[in-house]
């Protein structure tokens, strides 16, 4: 019983280092889309503001989803990197996209509008599922 747990752990610095990544990619790609979204949505959730909430997570999630794919498809810890780098590139452009196709949406957001940030959290999360679907090959 106990070699088995071992035999289990003996992965355990691939996790960590693959969990790790995934923590780190995750703080660039808030860092980043904070930066890239004409409104501020720490500030706009902090004041309770559930548009901010909805689109923000939305985003997160549509980079987060592709991001295990790139954990369970990848062949190396720098291959899941590249992959990751691909996944944040990918929501940015869909933020800019939706932002062309509804150019008042940071407008909206901060006035609490939900439906315009329903509709961009959709639209990260399915592209995001999209990306993570091309991601397995």
């Amino acid at each position: 019983m106990s070699s088995d747990v071992f035999r289990s752990l003996s992965t355990l610095p691939a996790f960590l280092a693959y969990f790790g990544l995934a923590i780190l990619m995750a703080g660039v790609f808030i860092f980043v889309y904070l930066r890239v979204t004409p409104h501020d949505e720490i500030r706009l959730i902090r004041e309770n503001n559930e548009a901010a909430a909805i689109s923000f997570v939305g985003g997160l999630l549509g980079f987060i989803i592709p991001v295990a794919t790139a954990i369970a498809q990848s062949v190396s810890w720098f291959d899941c990197l590249v992959w990751s780098v691909v996944a944040l590139v990918v929501q940015t452009l869909t933020f800019f996209a939706v932002h062309w196709f509804l150019p008042r949406i940071s407008e909206e957001i901060t006035n609490n509008e939900r439906a315009p940030a329903i509709f961009l959290a959709g639209l990260s999360i399915g592209v995001g599922i999209l990306n993570a679907a091309s991601m397995t090959y």
